[in-house]
């Protein structure tokens, strides 16, 4: 299904700012379309005037639809709806007193001119389907006066304002809670949701012919709300704005919309939206967050901590191989608390590896045999890990920087290490390079069980990887590939 921009593309003359004010009613249709208890399609202008392209559509959450089957990128030639044809060439509402019958159900057709700088640049056409009908309560009545002047404002370029819309996830919908104000601004309809909204906040009486901002300054303290003018502006629908109050009880989104049918204000819708328990989610998860960055912190801090006191011990120990285990372990101990340092500075449980591939980089290099003369280098982009993934990749990585330092360059040789990252189809491949002086003859890797090799075999294994060891293709030295494909994994381009 193509989108209202690809459809103008293909098959108008609109400009880029006549799609994007579309593109802003839509945002805000559903509104309509709940209040008028009516399915709304756009109808696009064909660019050589043979007809109507349906841009969009949208259906009530209030009543039946009219439409059982999604219209969008269907054609109507002119002559075929004569009300498209008038509400485009007259740029009034157009209307017919008798429904039309859409298999066995009588449907109301209305077109509305869509005006924007004082030109019809699309149709919508409302469709109500007769058979939800019966006798209006006040509720619905209030529903339908307020489509109406909404309505009229579209076909006068009044609606939608610039800058609102309706389409986020918690702005307030009609159904959430629903207010008309009257011309001098006092509550003249509140719906049952928006009396409970109230009633939560502490409303004792009723809504009816009150000053909305005055009864909202009497329920949520001076600390709690915004300014004064904010208050007086968006409760009285005096702007098209939206804003947060509440008090310890609860926690409101507020909408305002003003009415203007004809130019002069005759009112304003007010919709309500109680986020009490969504802005509690919210505390919660920013609890969770902050408690579990606290916890990656505290476990880095523990790991320098035995990382330094492995450090002393090794200082002590006057065995050459019982010291250079004790420096392997420093270095083991160090790449993980890389991780936990990169986790605790994260609101996600995801790692940037690319960060923490430089600082393992960096720790090797502190700690090789040859500080100053092999040079370490990561090329590419490791992009984004589950956590789960970063402590293992973090250990696969340090093993094998370590070894290459290690035996590829004897008696201080200088020289490269470069680690070589990149993604495809997603699978992460990392190479680990070297111009040293390569295997020995006779290696075979499956027949050595050194204890990084055992780590790094391990840990590839759990990454439900590939792990394999050999010369370097293009020169001298050796390289050292792992693929893997882990679950949550989102890498970055290479």
């Amino acid at each position: 299904m193509l989108s209202l921009p690809e459809l103008a593309r293909a098959h108008t003359d609109l400009t880029s700012d006549d799609v994007a004010w579309l593109a802003l009613l839509q945002a805000d249709w559903q509104i309509i379309a709940d209040l008028s208890f009516a399915d709304l399609v756009l109808w696009l202008p064909d660019r050589d005037g043979s007809g109507f392209w349906a841009g969009g559509q949208m259906r009530p959450t209030t009543g039946p639809t009219a439409l059982v089957d999604d219209v969008v990128g269907t054609f109507v030639a002119a002559g075929k709806r004569h009300l498209l044809d008038a509400a485009w060439r007259d740029g009034r509402i157009a209307r017919d007193g008798d429904p039309e019958w859409r298999d066995n159900v009588p449907v109301r057709v209305e077109a509305i001119p869509v005006r924007r700088d004082g030109r019809v640049i699309a149709v919508v056409g409302r469709n109500t389907n007769l058979h939800g009908v019966r006798t209006p309560s006040r509720l619905e009545l209030s529903y339908l006066q307020t489509a109406s002047e909404l309505t009229q404002m579209i076909a006068h370029g009044a609606f939608p304002y610039p800058g609102q819309r309706s389409d986020h996830a918690d702005s307030p919908r009609v159904g959430d809670g629903f207010i008309l104000l009257g011309p001098s601004g006092k509550v003249s309809y509140a719906s049952p949701n928006a009396l409970s909204v109230f009633r939560k906040l502490g409303l004792a009486g009723d809504l009816a012919d009150q000053d909305l901002a005055d009864v909202t300054r009497s329920l949520v303290p001076p600390a709690l709300r915004p300014d004064e003018e904010t208050i007086s502006a968006v409760l009285g629908a005096r702007v098209p704005r939206d804003v947060e109050i509440g008090n310890g009880d609860a926690t409101v989104i507020v909408r305002a919309i003003p009415l203007r049918p004809t130019g002069e204000q005759t009112g304003g819708l007010i919709l309500l939206r109680d986020v009490t328990d969504l802005r509690s989610r919210d505390r919660e998860l920013v609890t969770k967050d902050a408690t579990i960055r606290e916890i990656h912190h505290r476990v880095k801090n523990n790991l320098q901590t035995v990382a330094a006191l492995l450090r002393l011990q090794a200082r002590r120990i006057e065995s050459v191989s019982g010291r250079e285990a004790l420096e392997e372990a420093v270095r083991r101990v160090g790449a993980i608390a890389v991780v936990h340092e990169t986790l605790s500075q994260s609101y996600e449980e995801a790692v940037e590896f690319d960060a923490v591939a430089d600082q393992l980089i960096a720790l090797v290099s502190e700690v090789g045999a040859h500080q100053g003369s092999v040079r370490l280098r990561r090329t590419g982009s490791f992009g984004t890990v589950a956590s789960e993934v970063a402590t293992p990749l973090a250990m696969v990585i340090t093993e094998v920087l370590q070894n290459a330092m290690e035996h590829g360059f004897p008696d201080e040789r200088a020289g490269t290490v470069e680690v070589l990252a990149g993604e495809e189809d997603r699978v992460l491949s990392v190479r680990v390079v070297d111009d040293g002086i390569g295997l020995p003859a006779g290696f075979d890797p499956a027949g050595l069980s050194s204890l990084g090799l055992s780590i790094v075999r391990t840990l590839v294994a759990e990454l439900g990887g590939s792990l394999t060891i050999g010369p370097r293709a293009d020169g001298t030295g050796t390289e050292v590939a792992f693929a893997f494909r882990p679950e949550g994994f989102s890498a970055g381009r290479a």
